[in-house]
């Protein structure tokens, strides 16, 4: 970030007061290439399919391709990363078959609720000590978080789709606050990607059809959380333990090598959530599901889509064990049809594995 605008440097000491990592700042009316650049890559997501069904994608593709699109007032975009790098490259994880492996990001506490406070508390100050309108939003409205933290200078977006940062690696989450005061740009940041390709190698169900696409039918975490119905049987074997989120494109990138732990101790992994017992999943009910989960981004699935993403799990485990519990859900006990399809499923991955 240039240091010589003094109110450019007053927010970013703020921002990292409140416990930001990276903060960015670039012009909310985007120049016409980058513009252009944004909305052909959302049309595109859109017009081929790739979004699935993921309806919200599409609704407002509009408003999702230019800050201006949804605020017109709004002069600058200041982009805000916070760090939630784990300890250890997750993937270590997927060789524990009698356990869930949860996506890092959702081991700890809502991400939503955490980077909200702190951008609400920066947008508080900056109203009162400026005088300035401003618009704070972190995932859930249409903003392109991604494209812009690259043109702030956060990172840049990776092959994986994702931004990769030098200081922090895949592991950031994004915010953003749109407000009504001119400042300067910071310099967008480069690609640093070259020929590496570990990211689309290491992806399991191939859902990258080339670099810098995804294609979110494929891919395990829109499978596992997005997914409403019954997860495709082209997928269920690939897909291990993995009953949250997958994390593998993201823990392949080299330069997680300059990683960090996260500093912020609600980020860390609640000890139940690290690795925990499919026994114990598989036996959740609603109201059970909602207790484990009250805090967490896992609660937003539901207990349906997420006790048939663990009956997936435990058909991959080839422990005959989990046998009883698998046709308790299957013998019509369970009001729910897409439990009942993964625990059939399951039983036959049991009994054709062990």
């Amino acid at each position: 970030m240039g240091q010589q605008d003094p109110i450019k440097k007053a927010i970013f000491d703020e921002a990292k007061s409140i416990g930001f990592d990276e903060v960015g700042f670039l012009n909310a009316d985007l120049s016409s290439v980058d513009a252009n650049a944004i909305a052909d890559d959302l049309k595109s997501f859109v017009n081929e399919g790739r979004h699935g069904s993921m309806a919200w994608m599409a609704d407002r593709l509009y408003e999702r391709s230019h800050p201006k699109a949804l605020w017109p007032d709004a002069k600058t975009v200041i982009v805000l990363a916070s760090n939630y790098g784990p300890g250890e490259d997750p993937r270590y994880l997927l060789e524990e078959q009698r356990a869930g492996n949860i996506s890092v990001y959702a081991r700890g506490k809502d991400y939503h609720d955490i980077v909200k406070k702190r951008l609400k508390a920066l947008g508080r100050w900056m109203a009162q000590t400026y005088g300035c309108e401003l618009k704070v939003f972190v995932d859930t409205a249409p903003v392109p978080e991604k494209p812009l933290a690259e043109l702030a200078g956060i990172g840049w977006q990776g092959k994986h789709t994702n931004v990769v940062s030098n200081n922090f690696g895949s592991w950031l989450f994004l915010g953003a606050i749109y407000t009504t005061l001119d400042l300067a740009p910071d310099l967008s940041h480069r690609n640093q990607c070259g020929t590496c390709n570990a990211c689309i190698t290491a992806c399991p169900t191939n859902a990258f059809p080339e670099p810098y696409k995804l294609d979110a039918r494929r891919c395990i975490s829109y499978l596992t959380i997005e997914h409403k119905g019954p997860i495709p049987e082209e997928f269920r074997a690939l897909m291990g333990n993995r009953i949250y989120g997958c994390d593998d494109c993201l823990a392949a990138c080299p330069w997680n090598k300059f990683a960090r732990v996260a500093s912020e101790s609600h980020f860390h992994a609640r000890a139940e959530l690290h690795s925990p017992p499919l026994e114990e999943l598989v036996k959740l009910d609603d109201k059970t599901f909602r207790e484990v989960f009250s805090g967490s981004p896992i609660k937003r699935i539901g207990r349906d889509r997420f006790v048939r993403n663990v009956l997936i799990a435990i058909g991959n485990s080839a422990d005959i064990s989990f046998i009883d519990d698998v046709r308790a859900l299957k013998r019509c006990d369970d009001e729910a049809d897409i439990v009942r399809d993964a625990a059939c499923w399951a039983e036959k991955q049991l009994i054709s594995l062990s």
